[in-house]
Formats: structure tokens, C-alpha cells, sequence
């Protein structure tokens, strides 16, 4: 049901008010008195917050509502207005037909495994702590909750001179970015600045091809930085002074690096480019491998000696500040960063890049297919791991082969020392799906 990143789905198919209903009755019954409740900018989010708030009352549970926010905004209300539990009805970078729930716990991280096993036993079995007629829980509303994480973003950060940045919130939530970086002092422009849950502007994901009014704005002015945001803001995406897209690995890469000293560990999904892995053994660290997923690697921030946590998705999480991916604290940091150490194209031009192949192959039935796509790899490769999908080591590189957590998709990367290598690796690798499907009734 939750996937890699919450409950994903078309709105009126696998996301329905009934749904939320029942999430909210689950997380109330497994005992989460006070929950903190928002959601992204997309217009079918206000019936769902009703419905996931009715179930939570309905069941006992006080409801604080905070209305329309950035996901880390919400996720850093949870402790500070004193509740068990919160709950964004968002689908993040999914299309606008698209809505979706995901859980968080006080300290930022979203719910665990066996978090969400417990809400979906509950919802599956239909098991719910109704309360009496005297025992339903409140609900409020909050309006002050952009103001904490703002404070929190001034306060993480020490810009040595304002920069000029260009802020694309894609008409989603995550305005708290541009108003963070104006009062830092920088020369701020915005672009699909409205709040429009359609997307007009351009699709909720930010990447090289949806950003091109970005980089090209960038390119055409003195901007020393380009930022990108999803629908809920808790990716953050960057576009070079020249107006240039910062491959993604290549931020992991710089974050990673400037959180990171000697016998620091970095946290990083089983999809990371060994750029990451060189970088950071340039400083005397390590990457430890986990599943693709923000809940994941933030789990794997509560070790000691993981100081950052960062998947190539474009999800940032600084342990210290909070376990939440928070793309505005990510921009606030590489706005420091290129302040105190120069052109970012120069900061990436320092990372060691490999040819990285990475698509998705739409499939139906993707948990079947994945089965016999790792049955096909195992026949014909020796060194394999199985973290999360098929990861297959060559002596040339390595690809990947996942199911997506959130869409019915399979994940299909491959990297190498050499493009040519990175090239038949990546072919191979979509082989063994297309096959598969082929040959599937």
C-alpha cells in the first residue's frame, strides 16, 4: 500500500476519500493522540484531509490542521505543536491526477516498516478503535507553521555574501524558499510562483527537461544559482550559473562531501553513481548502500556515524536539522555552499563523472514482472545483490533493476567507467525487462 514514499495513486482509482477515511481510523487506533495534518497545493487535497481528519476524530485522535504547505514544513510542525503523529496528503512529483498520503513521526522521519504494516493490517482486516459519542477527537487549525521551518532555515545556515537565485516552484508548496533566501538577503526571482495544483507551468518533477524555462532564465541573467522544486518541495534540484542542470549525482556528491569527514559514513540508495563513492574517500568517508527511499535512508541517519543522508532523486536530509528530505533547507545549504566557495559550475566540475544510464519501462503487474526479471538475472549473472531490486556488479560497471515504489514502472539504471560500457550495460539491462514482458501472457 505505502510503496517507497507513502500512498500514491490516480485520484477516484487507488485514492479515494474512503481510503483516507480509513488511514485516518488506523493511525487513531494504533494509538497517536495528536496529529498534524496538511497538505500539497493539488485541489483533490482538501477532501481528502476532510476524510483522513474524520477518521483520526472518529477514533479518538485531536486533528491540527495547517492547511496547504511544503512536506518538511509540515513534517517540522509535528514536534513543535507537541504531536504524536502527521499526516501530508501529497503525491509529491506524481502527475496532477495523482494524490497521496504519507505519515510522519515527530523527529522528521516518515513512518517505518512496521509503522505501516500496522496502519495497513488494520485498514486490511478493518480493525478500528471507534471511540463513544464523548470521545471523538477535536479539530484545529494552525496557520503559523511556514514561520518555524523559516526560523529553522535562517538558523542552519551562514551566507558569507547574498547571491542572485532563481527559485522554480513548479506551482507548488514550497514558497518558504524564496521568502528564506530574500531574507538572507539574496536578489530572488520566482518562477511558477501561483499555487496551482493542475501544474500549468510545467510537470510537478524537476529535472533537466522540465526545467528548461529554469536554465534558461539562469543563463540569461546574472543568477549565480537555479533551484527546482516538486509539488511538495521536498526534492530540490539545481541549475548552474552558465544554466547548465546539476546531474544529480554530482549534488549528492557536493552535499555528501561538505557533511562528511574522516570515518563519517554517508547514507545513499542501492541507485547512487560511484561518484559518490569517490568523493567522499577523497575526504577519508564511506556510502552505505541502503533501499530506494527517503524513509530508508533516513533510517539509516539514526547510526551514529551517518551525517548525511541523499538519494539521486533529488531528496536531501541532514540528520541534525531534520530527518525529513527538505528541499528548501537543501537550497538554503547550496546557496551557502557556492557563497563560500564559488561558481557552482566550478563545485561540480570537481566531481569525478561517470556515464549513468537511468529510464523507467511502464509494465503492468510490476511485482510479477520484477519477480521473473530477477529470475532471468539470476540465470545469467554471478555477482548480484538484492537489496532493493537485482543489482548486478560486472567487471565494466554496474546496473540496476527495481519495481518504483509509486508508479507502475520498472527502474532501469546502469553506470560505467566508459560511455561505451555504460551503453551495453544499459542496454542489457532493458533487454532482460523487455523480454520479460514479451514473453508474459
Amino acid at each position: 500500500m505505502f510503496g517507497t514514499s507513502g500512498i500514491r495513486g490516480r485520484v477516484g482509482d487507488e485514492v479515494t476519500a474512503g481510503l483516507a477515511l480509513s488511514v485516518g481510523r488506523a493511525v487513531a487506533s494504533e494509538g497517536y493522540e495528536r496529529v498534524v495534518v496538511g497538505r500539497d497545493v493539488r485541489d483533490s487535497g482538501a477532501m481528502l484531509v476532510d476524510a483522513v481528519s474524520a477518521g483520526l476524530c472518529e477514533c479518538g485522535s485531536d486533528v491540527v490542521t495547517v492547511g496547504v504547505e511544503a512536506t518538511p514544513t509540515v513534517a517540522r510542525a509535528i514536534e513543535r505543536l507537541e504531536a504524536d503523529a502527521g499526516v501530508v496528503v501529497t503525491a509529491s512529483h506524481n502527475p496532477a491526477t495523482d494524490n497521496g498520503i504519507k505519515l510522519w513521526n515527530p523527529s522528521g522521519k516518515a513512518f517505518g516498516p512496521d509503522q505501516r504494516d500496522a496502519i495497513e493490517r488494520r485498514i486490511r482486516e478493518d480493525d478500528y478503535e471507534l471511540a463513544a459519542w464523548d470521545g471523538v477527537g477535536d479539530r484545529t487549525s494552525h496557520d503559523g507553521v511556514q514561520d518555524y521551518h523559516a526560523d529553522a532555515l535562517t538558523a542552519a545556515v551562514d551566507l558569507e555574501r547574498p547571491l542572485s537565485v532563481v527559485v522554480d516552484l513548479g506551482t507548488g508548496a514550497g514558497g518558504v524558499t524564496a521568502a528564506v533566501l530574500d531574507e538572507l538577503g539574496c536578489q530572488v526571482r520566482t518562477l511558477n510562483g501561483q499555487e496551482d495544483g493542475a501544474f500549468p507551468g510545467r510537470p510537478s518533477e524537476p529535472n533537466a527537461e522540465t526545467l528548461e524555462t529554469l536554465e534558461t532564465l539562469v543563463a540569461a541573467t546574472d543568477a549565480d544559482v537555479g533551484i527546482g522544486h516538486d509539488g511538495d518541495a521536498d526534492r530540490m534540484v539545481a541549475v548552474d550559473e552558465t544554466g547548465t542542470f546539476v546531474p544529480k549525482d554530482a549534488l549528492l556528491a557536493l552535499f555528501a562531501r561538505e557533511a562528511a569527514g574522516d570515518g563519517d559514513r554517508v547514507a545513499a540508495p542501492v541507485d547512487t553513481s560511484l561518484a559518490v563513492d569517490d568523493a567522499l574517500a577523497a575526504v577519508g568517508a564511506s556510502v552505505t548502500r541502503t533501499q530506494v527511499g527517503d524513509v530508508y535512508v533516513a533510517e539509516r541517519t539514526t547510526e551514529p556515524d551517518v551525517v548525511f543522508g541523499g538519494e539521486p532523486s533529488g531528496a536531501w536530509i541532514w540528520p541534525d536539522k531534520t530527518r525529513c528530505p527538505d528541499g528548501p533547507l537543501a537550497a538554503c545549504k547550496l546557496v551557502e555552499l557556492v557563497a563560500d566557495r564559488g561558481p557552482l559550475s566550478e563545485l561540480v566540475a570537481e566531481i569525478e563523472g561517470y556515464p549513468i544510464r537511468r529510464t523507467s519501462i511502464e509494465v503492468t503487474e510490476k511485482g510479477a514482472v520484477m519477480a521473473e526479471v530477477s529470475e532471468a538475472v539470476h540465470d545469467r549473472y554471478d555477482d548480484i545483490e538484492t537489496l532493493d531490486g537485482v543489482r548486478v556488479e560486472t567487471e565494466d560497471g554496474w546496473f540496476l533493476l527495481r519495481a518504483s515504489g509509486t508508479q507502475p514502472l520498472i527502474r532501469v539504471t546502469a553506470e560505467a567507467r566508459s560511455a561505451a560500457d555504460a551503453e551495453t550495460l544499459f542496454a542489457d539491462a532493458q533487454t532482460l525487462v523487455t523480454e520479460t514482458v514479451t514473453r508474459r501472457p
